[in-house]
């Protein structure tokens, strides 16, 4: 896997994906950004939210889950002194279908914390991480 960051002016930064993909980093106005683009810790989380995201949709797929819609929330708090690494994750899931089985979701989350998410799995080193998830729709017991 390989990633290139190209330095556009200020803090500005264009972030180009081994697969072809662009996203645009900045950063805050304090630092010389011009909010143009998401923060590189921002886009840590956003990572491991789609990480864990797709880990927890393949999942429910795989095992038959009526599953329509996958939103990921995802909160962190940060320590106060340089390198400010996160202390602290939260990802809630909320997960929509008819007819889901509780159990079933609760073991796609699972998988994905313990086994499958390489993204949680290794800001895990570091930071305290923990899961939740709710369903929407009817669900099965």
């Amino acid at each position: 896997m390989k990633a290139r960051i190209k330095w556009v002016e200020e803090a500005t930064f264009l972030g180009e994906s081994g697969s072809g993909h662009a996203v645009v980093m900045d950063g805050p106005p304090e630092s010389g950004g011009r909010n143009l683009g998401v923060r590189p810790m921002e886009m840590l989380l956003l990572g491991m939210g789609g990480c864990a995201s797709f880990d927890v949709v393949h999942i429910l797929r795989k095992s038959r889950q009526p599953i329509t819609d996958c939103v990921a929330e995802i909160s962190a708090e940060r320590v106060d002194e340089e390198p400010k690494v996160f202390s602290k994750i939260h990802i809630h899931f909320i997960v929509t279908g008819d007819n889901l089985k509780d159990k079933q979701v609760a073991r796609a989350v699972s998988l994905s914390a313990e086994k499958y998410c390489s993204a949680s799995i290794m800001l895990g080193k570091t930071a305290e991480i923990s899961h939740s998830y709710e369903l929407r729709g009817s669900a099965d017991e």
